[in-house]
């Protein structure tokens, strides 16, 4: 605050200290005595209300210009003792239901006990260092691996879940390689049930040329619902999926038992299970935008179907250190990796070679 000596550094603040205050009733006294002016002329001329000249010379007679702080000791809304007490009381016999300083202000009405706002609550248990009791922590569950036999190669192991399209109202189940990364096919439904998980599945056998795992006979055997514990043939496929009612149920298990597929689900709530999914899911809404705005079924269908060509034999995919799923899908992957990194030496032993002739030359 500046001092009584400094009187005409500017304006009045807003908070100004005891000798300050002092200073400027003796210059309005000085004024008034020597050249008759006014109260309310000086406050004009100092940048003040009239009306803190005024309580400051009401404060002066009783001695105490302290700069006080402003309002009353203790607000009018604030809380009671009693209350306080209360809330920390609550907070001792629900802390451990509730564990949450928005249900305790709730328990707290419901009860009867004490009517506070939720960070009224908040702010009580703050100042006595309550902290609430956590939520015990889940018991992790361990990842279930996969079969032995389940090879990391294109054509073994696929996976597939079902994504929503709001504009159209509907949904499409995608079966992908998780090697290869192939698209294998896609189901438009306006419902996810296991019938779409079969039509698509089928659809899948077909394209990469497995349709003979549709053994018609073994079908017919299952068709009563009943998954036989006595069938000893190995599988040839392995569906990675999430936990879905669709996925889980005994009709999709009887179909995929008759085409000789087993079947592996994620931990619940552990979407990192189905990574190769999620992130298939992304990347086809992603740089796909438009798939979100069509509102037809038909259209939806067909231009997926449009995406689906150009994601298997156009985009080049990162995760195959670029090149498209139907290469890595059908064995030529290797072959184009090998000739980029020919090609990269051979251009390095070029530029080498061009460059030393031309400093050869210039000499």
């Amino acid at each position: 605050m500046p001092p009584a000596t400094h009187l005409t550094a500017g304006l009045v603040p807003p908070r100004v200290d005891a000798a300050a205050k002092a200073g400027l009733l003796d210059l309005v006294a000085h004024a008034h005595a020597e050249a008759d002016w006014s109260l309310r002329r000086s406050a004009a001329l100092l940048g003040i209300e009239h009306t803190r000249l005024l309580r400051w010379t009401a404060r002066a007679l009783t001695g105490d210009l302290r700069d006080a702080r402003p309002g009353p000791e203790n607000a009018l809304h604030a809380l009671l003792d009693w209350e306080r007490t209360a809330i920390l009381d609550l907070a001792e016999a629900w802390g451990e239901t509730d564990r949450s300083h928005r249900k305790l202000a709730h328990r707290g009405s419901r009860l009867g006990l004490v009517h506070v706002s939720e960070s009224t609550c908040w702010r009580v248990l703050v100042a006595a260092g309550v902290i609430l009791p956590a939520a015990p922590a889940r018991i992790p569950r361990s990842k279930t691996p996969w079969p032995e036999w389940a090879e990391l190669t294109p054509g073994v192991i696929w996976i597939y879940d079902f994504t929503h399209f709001r504009a159209s109202k509907r949904v499409a189940v995608a079966v992908v390689d998780v090697v290869s990364r192939l698209w294998l096919s896609t189901v438009v439904s306006a419902q996810e049930t296991s019938t779409e998980v079969e039509v698509a599945f089928t659809a899948a056998l077909l394209f990469d040329g497995k349709d003979h795992l549709l053994d018609e006979d073994l079908l017919a055997e299952l068709a009563a619902g009943v998954v036989p514990d006595n069938d000893e043939r190995v599988p040839v496929l392995l569906a990675v999926s999430d936990n879905g009612p669709q996925m889980t149920s005994t009709a999709t298990a009887v179909f995929m038992a008759g085409a000789r597929i087993a079947q592996h689900f994620g931990r619940p709530s552990t979407p990192n299970d189905q990574a190769w999914i999620e992130s298939f899911f992304g990347h086809l809404k992603g740089e796909f935008p438009h798939l979100e705005k069509i509102r037809d079924a038909g259209e939806l269908e067909a231009e997926l179907g449009r995406c689906r060509t150009h994601y298997n034999t156009v985009r080049l995919h990162e995760s195959l250190q670029y090149v498209t799923p139907d290469d890595e899908h059908h064995g030529r992957g290797p072959a184009l990796r090998a000739a980029r990194r020919a090609g990269l030496e051979r251009a390095h032993q070029q530029r080498l070679a061009t460059n030393r002739q031309a400093r050869k030359d210039h000499q």
